[in-house]
């Protein structure tokens, strides 16, 4: 296995596991998120359909059916982590680590899987 194969595996393995982290407290530990959107100035009714946008991107990435689905899921995760990353920075929580990451895995995965499996 080479280098790139190795980083790209790493990033979209950090990548799904904090989405599905993600997807779970949405579902399953609402009340704590419910809060938490609260604090960070986001409205509460964005937790399923954020939850269910998720699930659908990373499908749309790791099933690779359709090159123009997986880069919609791309920035869609860019765009969510970033903006997560921004209101957390604002918000003082500390919770702009996770966010962080989030966003290094998604750049690296974006571009390693193009090295990796040479697509355009």
């Amino acid at each position: 296995m080479n280098k790139n194969k190795i980083i790209c595996c790493v990033s979209t393995g950090v990548l799904t596991l904090i989405m599905l982290f993600s997807v779970f407290n949405y579902l399953f530990n609402h009340q704590a998120i419910v809060g938490a959107f609260e604090s960070l100035g986001y409205p509460t009714y964005l937790i399923y359909p954020l939850a269910i946008a998720k699930l659908l991107g990373l499908a749309a990435v790791l099933s690779r059916v359709s090159v123009l689905l997986k880069n919609l899921a791309y920035a869609g995760f860019f765009f969510n982590t970033l903006l997560a990353f921004l209101a957390h920075i604002m918000a003082g929580d500390g919770g702009f680590i996770w966010a962080g990451l989030a966003i290094i895995a998604v750049i690296t995965f974006f571009f390693f899987e193009r090295k990796t499996f040479e697509i355009t």
